[in-house]
């Protein structure tokens, strides 16, 4: 049975001064900075409006971090609105509080974890003498108009269909009230299954430039992909975009798609900063990589393409191309790649190999042929260190030849392997566990050989009753088809 722990002396001050709000707003001019935290605490939990507007208009630090409270807990409406009507005092003033020093409001829940718990349990040395106050002339503040600069507030915005958000109307509201004197910043943007034209309107009042992070993983047709694009070009300062299940039209003309894709791919002429890059379920990419790579402005670190068609040429372009060769991150899962396509994946593989950290291959298809091109070029990624490719259909002769191939990248620590064929017992995929953990032990013995006991071998196959994979290290994790049987 757990203890709580005993109330600080800090919390019951704050707490005592509360049960008079009066007094607790009249005090905020003379009360030391380190007791607003605390104070602020008190007041949210309390849910005590009027000190909590009255706090946000004398706030004495430049960012009010009100997303990490918020974390693990619904914010009432009433409590946020609050926080605003504070923020409203502020920006139609004419005399500032001079304690005030607020610019940011920050919503994001994983943002200044820290600043709550440092503040509210500081401890004070009571034997040092108070520091004497610095006199201010009261002309510098009172009977003179302060220049109101625009206030920003950071938050990470998750639009999905049908799940109405108060905090985020409330704030939208009063965005769009001050017209300018509230500059919404967001740094990580996440869209499911959102009206197009909803998503543009609250994105309207969005300085898009703020924008870091897009994932959209809503089902559009390649049209709406089309008319969202121009707003992804005017977010200069994106790091990370993620596309996922765009599909075609069957009605729609061969002219239509065009100008829908070079809609989509002319934005990466104006992202600078972008570094990582996953599209998945993408249906209109096959046979068009070179439209889309030749508008990118910047080297990528992260590219990952994933369920996708794409041609022998759509890889041929892709290790043709310079942005492509600083590669950390390859990831082409379930991309069926063909022997031609795995001569292209080589020659990409070989220009990356001083950067690449991360591969994964799972599901392409790949057959003993196949692989055994790309193991030279696998020998020289020396700052591996994660190889998946899983789903493949790998026999234990060229598993050793990989292993032999890559002993000396001394960086790399796991790899993610299939079940070699010899384990199968029929062409339905039936594995015999038995013979799956004596090649697994062999393998092991091989590392031990090659003196890199440290190297975690992985087998991972999906099970064909359900499609769960099972893991195999060094005993098998089973799924529950095996388990029931």
């Amino acid at each position: 049975m757990s203890i709580l722990a005993p109330p600080t002396l800090l919390e019951l001050a704050a707490k005592n001064l509360l049960k008079n709000e009066s007094l607790a707003i009249a005090a905020l001019e003379e009360l030391p900075k380190e007791l607003f935290p605390p104070l602020f605490l008190a007041a949210f939990n309390e849910k005590s409006r009027n000190t909590l507007k009255a706090m946000v208009h004398a706030w004495p630090f430049a960012c009010l971090p009100l997303g990490a409270l918020m974390k693990g807990q619904e914010i009432q409406k009433e409590t946020f609105q609050a926080v605003l009507d504070g923020i409203d005092a502020l920006l139609v003033q004419e005399i500032c509080s001079r304690k005030c020093k607020l610019q940011v409001l920050d919503l994001r829940r994983n943002a200044h974890q820290d600043f709550w718990t440092v503040w509210s349990k500081a401890e004070y040395d009571a034997s040092q003498p108070p520091k004497k106050k610095q006199k201010v002339a009261d002309d510098s503040w009172s009977g003179m108009k302060q220049t109101v600069a625009p206030m920003e507030v950071l938050v990470d915005l998750c639009l999905k269909e049908d799940t109405f958000d108060e905090v985020l109307d409330c704030l939208l509201e009063k965005v769009k009230e001050k017209k300018g004197l509230l500059r919404l910043l967001c740094r990580k943007l996440k869209i499911f299954a959102m009206p197009l034209h909803d998503i543009k309107v609250i994105l309207k009042m969005v300085q898009l430039d703020s924008i870091q992070d897009v994932e959209v993983n809503c089902t559009w047709k390649l049209s709406s992909l089309g008319k969202f694009a121009p707003l992804v070009g005017q977010m200069f300062n994106l790091r990370r975009l993620l596309i996922s299940h765009i599909h075609l039209l069957p009605c729609a003309s061969p002219e239509q798609e065009e100008e829908w894709v070079g809609q989509f791919a002319s934005q990466f002429l104006t992202l600078h900063h972008l570094q990582e890059l996953y599209l998945d379920s993408i249906s209109f990419l096959k046979g068009r990589m070179n439209q889309l790579l030749r508008c990118l402005s910047s080297p990528l670190e992260t590219l990952s393409i994933t369920n996708c068609l794409l041609t022998e040429l759509d890889l041929e372009h892709m290790s043709l191309c310079t942005n492509l060769r600083k590669l950390k991150d390859l990831g082409l899962s379930s991309i069926n790649l063909t022997r031609e396509c795995v001569k292209s994946l080589g020659v990409l593989l070989e220009q990356a190999c001083v950067s690449l950290q991360d591969l994964d291959l799972d599901d392409c298809g790949i057959t003993d042929p196949e692989f055994q091109i790309i193991l030279p070029a696998l020998s020289r990624c020396t700052q591996l260190t994660t190889f998946s490719f899983c789903g493949n259909r790998i026999s234990m002769v060229v598993l050793e030849k990989l292993l032999e191939h890559t002993v000396g990248l001394s960086n790399l620590s796991h790899v993610l392997y299939p079940a070699p064929l010899e384990s199968y017992e029929d062409e339905q995929g039936t594995l015999n566990l038995g013979k799956l953990v004596h090649l697994h032990a062999k393998l092991k013995q091989l590392l031990q050989k090659f003196g890199r006991p440290g190297m975690l071998w992985f087998s991972a196959n999906p099970c064909p009753h359900c499609g769960d994979r099972t893991f195999y290290d060094p005993e098998p994790i089973l799924c529950p088809c095996y388990r029931s049987t």
